[in-house]
């Protein structure tokens, strides 16, 4: 079946000295994994590896088996073209911490129009605003929705929050976020990418991101620490 279909890159490896694996999340047809001969040849007939920056936005085209192997793209061309992400060094942070999350926590993902108009507008976000310290945070926040753990808010008034079960209660134990860290996460939770970005502290968010790692580590069987981690803290440190 041929498949013309909007694709985001998660990850691009080199194979050999001229070729690519590159894993896209899809429109059509979900996570699929791509093998791109001569990805560093040159000539008009090349697919240059310039298309497979992390979280480019692309249109491919391809012959679909669905048999679980690589594909072979038949045409592929930018979608739409970031101004200002690869170049401003705090979003290209967050892109590529963006870009590891989403590599480990799709890696199964069928085919799903909702989660891929997400993911692309909160890029496109990203890329055309200035205030973005807060954008890596909401956007975990709002993964867990599709992911099927988002927080139970039903008893939000309680002082503490379970990260195993995903619920508020009133008592602590070693499940537990303590009462600081509560309050900041039921923070994090009222919070949308249009709201006010200087709501958190740098203490905040990287407190706010060291949480958000142990609630994803817990839900999430096939989900890694990215290893931006550590720069992304001391980006957003101030």
């Amino acid at each position: 079946m041929l498949v013309k279909t909007k694709a985001i890159v998660l990850s691009a490896i080199k194979y050999q000295e001229k070729s690519l694996i590159v894993k896209c999340l899809t429109r059509e047809v979900g996570v699929q994994t791509f093998f791109v001969r001569n990805a560093f040849a040159k000539g008009k007939n090349a697919q240059k590896n310039a298309y497979f920056q992390p979280l480019m936005n692309l249109e491919v085209e391809f012959t679909f088996k669905n048999k679980g192997a690589m594909e072979y793209l038949k045409e592929i061309r930018v979608s739409h073209i970031y101004q200002d992400m690869y170049y401003d060094f705090s979003k290209n942070s967050i892109a590529i911490f963006v870009g590891e999350v989403l590599h480990h926590i799709v890696s199964e993902q069928e085919r799903d129009e909702h989660f891929f108009d997400f993911v692309e507008t909160a890029l496109m976000w990203l890329d055309t605003h200035d205030e973005t310290q807060n954008f890596h945070l909401i956007l975990l926040k709002e993964l867990t929705k599709y992911f099927g753990f988002y927080p139970d808010d039903t008893f939000l008034d309680c002082f503490y929050f379970n990260w195993v079960e995903g619920v508020f209660c009133m008592e602590y134990d070693s499940r537990c976020f303590d009462a600081e860290e509560t309050i900041v996460f039921k923070r994090l939770l009222s919070l949308g990418f249009e709201d006010d970005q200087k709501v958190f502290t740098g203490r905040d968010r990287k407190l706010l991101l060291e949480l958000m790692m142990r609630y994803f580590e817990e839900h999430l069987s096939s989900f890694k620490k990215p290893k931006s981690l550590e720069i992304l803290k001391e980006v957003f440190s101030n």
